[in-house]
Order: structure tokens, then C-alpha cells, then sequence
């Protein structure tokens, strides 16, 4: 728990775990389905697995979260009260997405931008898999400028490395351009328009690839004028 307020109201008494460092970002992986340490820091790749350790455990001793053991399989799953935190996440972004729009290059993060699209992939809207989609970055330089999402009838799986399966589709963009798009700044449409972003492919596939990364919820989130 963090300092006390000492104050009755319910709010500082929420806040006195909830605004440490990290802890409502680690909620919102624990909310978008993330249950193992492993997937967690994919989540969070700035954050040290210690801290992440002594996060999860103040979760857990505050009722938040259960931390289940299965053999050597550990997994840790919201409780009521940590599911009733759903909304309290849901509505920071889109409080966020309204107000807080403007983007510096070092919220720019292309690790978690694959994983958050490998996880919100629409399947239903996948015809034909398995589909292997190939991004690359052209502003990226290093090991982090190409991705693949390989899309399987029932789960997605991101790499960083070349999975050596054939690629359906090469989507090429710019990393701001592409998490513009994903958070809602932008339309697919828009940014292929003035040359953004390119999908090149079997033109069918490129014409389906916006509806298997639909932008994220908080794209709905109405911007002020």
C-alpha cells in the first residue's frame, strides 16, 4: 500500500493502492486478460519483474487479485473486486483519448504495440487462417523494426523474429503513423490514403487486414473539437 491519506473519503482510500507507480497499468493487463508473469511484463516492458513481483503481491494481499498455483503453472486472476475495476480502467482511456492526446516519441513503444494488436485481433473477422502478417517499421532501426502476427483459427502468437511460415500480407508504416491508427487518431483509410501506411499483398487480404486489427475500444472515445 502507499502512504496514507488519512482522510474517510473513498476515494483517498481507493488511491492508497491504486496510484502507486505501475499498479493501474498492471490492472489493465490484468483486465485485458493477462494472467501469467511472463505475459504481464509483455504487457509492461518497462517495468523490472521485481517490481512487478511486489505489485502483484500487494494485489493480492489487498483482494484484488487471486494468485492461483497449479503444479509449476502460477496464474494470477482479478477477484470480484479487482473485475469491478473494469470500468475505473475503461474510463481513464477514454478520459485519456479525449484529453490527454498528444503523443511524445518516448511513449512510442513497438514491443507493446504488437502485443496489444496480436491480443486484440478480431478472429471472426478472419476468413481463411492460419494468416502470417508481416510489419515492419520504417523509422525503426535494429531488431524491433520487423514484426509477425501469425494468425491461427483459435489464438494469435507475435514474434520478433521470422517465424518461417509463408506471410499473407506486409502492412509498412512509420511506428507513430501505425499506433495512431490503433489507438483511433487516425483511420486505417486515412493513413493508406496519403501513403502512411502500405499493405501490400493478394488485394482481397490487404482489403481485410483493417477488419482483423480493429483499433481498440478507446478509438471510440469522442475527441473534443
Amino acid at each position: 500500500m502507499g502512504a496514507p491519506y488519512h482522510q474517510f473519503c473513498p476515494v483517498a482510500k481507493a488511491m492508497e493502492l491504486l496510484d502507486e507507480r505501475w499498479t493501474m497499468l498492471l490492472v489493465r493487463e490484468l483486465v485485458l486478460g493477462s494472467q501469467h508473469f511472463n505475459d504481464l511484463r509483455r504487457g509492461l516492458p518497462r517495468m523490472s519483474p521485481t517490481l512487478l513481483s511486489k505489485r502483484l503481491n500487494q494485489l493480492v494481499r489487498a483482494g484484488i487479485v487471486d494468485k492461483q498455483v497449479d503444479g509449476h503453472d502460477v496464474t494470477y486472476v482479478l477477484t470480484p473486486a479487482g473485475r469491478e475495476l473494469q470500468a475505473v480502467v475503461e474510463s481513464v482511456g477514454l478520459w485519456g483519448v479525449r484529453w490527454i492526446g498528444n503523443l511524445g516519441d518516448e511513449d512510442l513503444d513497438p514491443k507493446l504495440l504488437m502485443w496489444d494488436m496480436h491480443r486484440n485481433v478480431d478472429l471472426d473477422a478472419v476468413a481463411e487462417p492460419p494468416q502470417v502478417v508481416h510489419f515492419v517499421f520504417d523509422d525503426v532501426r535494429g531488431p524491433s523494426r520487423q514484426w509477425w502476427i501469425v494468425i491461427e483459427r483459435d489464438e494469435t502468437e507475435v514474434c520478433d523474429i521470422d517465424p518461417e511460415r509463408p506471410v499473407a500480407v506486409t502492412v509498412r508504416s512509420d511506428l507513430r503513423t501505425l499506433t495512431e491508427v490503433w489507438r483511433g487518431d487516425r483511420t486505417w483509410s486515412q493513413a493508406q490514403r496519403v501513403g502512411a501506411v502500405q499493405i501490400d499483398g493478394p488485394t482481397a487480404l490487404c482489403r481485410a487486414v483493417p477488419a482483423w486489427f480493429p483499433p481498440t475500444g478507446f478509438a471510440q472515445a469522442v475527441r473534443p473539437a
